[in-house]
């Protein structure tokens, strides 16, 4: 029996939350969503998910935080987190994978091109 993976997604913006978080329950995955990072790390805790896609300019504590946090647990810092950001200089693609981001993807971006390096991440968890 495959185990039906669970996804948090802490995005800000409202429609693209719901964009991905419906693209990723099509694909048959159980998925949390979140709008900031208090809110995110707070059912990180509570759902423990496979993955986590997030984005770095978020209400309260930003997305940079919010990586290090979820990296910082001994349990957690094995959850892959992919980093979905209009944030796209090199710097900033050179800060999320230092932090611990194990795949940076910069907006706007094709949901067609996501969902299989989301199914690569989550089959290898």
């Amino acid at each position: 029996m495959v185990e039906i993976k669970k996804i948090l997604v802490i995005e800000d913006d409202p429609e693209e939350r719901e964009v991905l978080i419906q693209a990723l329950k099509k694909s048959g995955y159980i998925v949390y969503g979140a709008q900031t990072g208090e809110e995110g790390l707070d059912i990180f805790r509570k759902v423990k998910p496979d993955l986590v896609l997030l984005d770095v300019v978020l209400p309260g504590i930003d997305g940079w935080e919010v990586l290090r946090r979820i990296k910082a647990g001994p349990l957690s810092k094995r959850t892959p987190v992919v980093m979905i950001t209009a944030k796209s200089s090199d710097t900033d693609k050179v800060t999320g994978y230092e932090i611990g981001a194990d795949f940076y993807i910069t907006k706007p971006y094709n949901i067609t091109k996501i969902l299989p390096i989301i199914r690569d991440i989550v089959s290898k968890k």
